[in-house]
């Protein structure tokens, strides 16, 4: 018994670290331009088949194919923002959490309609897990390429963090999160660091779908089924806040991974509905807080 719990337990801190990166990008979103952008999983599903496309069409590597899905995805969120997002932000944050949803469909449906319905995978060579002894408790069970997924994870959330704190495009977002009135005073162009930040969080959240590719395959869904850990582990943290995000991000990750002791697995995605209420409930600020990243 203490063996399945320690596997479930690295199952779940494994998935947390894949699952971070894209909640860092709706929370990012959320704290700089004040909607959640539902959108992410369009831009994630994007960030997929971009990855695909470099890696087994193009031949690229796997790290620069995480690259391409970046920039394709952050790519994608600046012009759909500024195309139609934008225009439904003077109409309120409701209005705009709407419209975004519905983009995500639509982009959904533009990916279904050149690439079909089939899935697709990488070209990445199969390698046999990892066995780590217990004793008496038994053993491990270790996937490499999830190993791999988390090392990225953790770089690049390791770059944002110095991007937002030693670029100046990371102030500027920073302080437009903090106080977009004083922002303004100092004279930092709100739309220049909305077109930043949707690209660093659209990129992020198609570096996430790529991530999550890796691990299962690639299909029109695959954003539409992390939108709601991605929710659930920003909420949980408290939105607005990257490390409240990543904190999140862990905890569903082993809620999700737990629940599959006492239910079947296929009620796991209900862990994130039930972390949202439970949140909303008892600390409506999330776990650390409403904060400006």
């Amino acid at each position: 018994m203490i063996g399945e719990v320690l596997q479930i337990l690295v199952n779940g801190l494994l998935a947390g670290a894949q699952l971070a990166v894209p909640a860092i990008g709706f929370t990012t979103i959320y704290a700089v331009l004040r909607f959640p952008n539902f959108a992410l999983a369009g831009h994630a599903t994007i960030g997929a088949y971009a990855g695909v496309l470099a890696n087994v069409a193009w031949g690229w590597p796997v790290g620069a194919a995480l690259l391409a899905a970046f920039v394709v995805a952050g790519l994608v969120g600046v012009a759909s923002d500024t195309l139609v997002l934008k225009r439904l932000r003077p109409s309120g944050s409701l209005t705009t959490a709407i419209g975004a949803a519905a983009l995500g469909i639509v982009l959904e449906n533009i990916i279904r309609f050149i690439f079909g319905n089939d899935p697709l995978g990488f070209d990445v060579p199969v390698l046999r897990d990892w066995r780590v002894s217990l004793g008496t408790a038994g053993g491990l069970r270790i996937g490499p390429q999830q190993v791999q997924a988390a090392a990225a994870s953790i770089i690049v959330m390791a770059v944002l963090f110095a991007f937002l704190s030693f670029t100046s495009s990371g102030r500027m977002m920073r302080a437009v999160a903090d106080n977009p009135t004083l922002a303004a005073l100092k004279g930092i162009d709100a739309d220049s660091v909305a077109r930043r930040a949707n690209f660093v969080a659209m990129g992020l959240a198609g570096f996430g779908g790529m991530l999550i590719g890796l691990d299962t395959s690639v299909d029109p869904l695959v954003g539409a089924r992390v939108v709601l850990p991605v929710f659930a582990a920003a909420v949980l943290g408290g939105l607005g806040s990257i490390p409240g995000a990543v904190a999140g991000a862990f905890l569903i990750g082993i809620g999700e991974e737990m629940s599959t002791l006492v239910l079947d697995p296929s009620y796991r995605t209900a862990v994130g509905f039930v972390a949202i209420l439970l949140v909303l409930t008892l600390r409506p600020r999330g776990l650390l807080g409403e904060r400006a990243l």
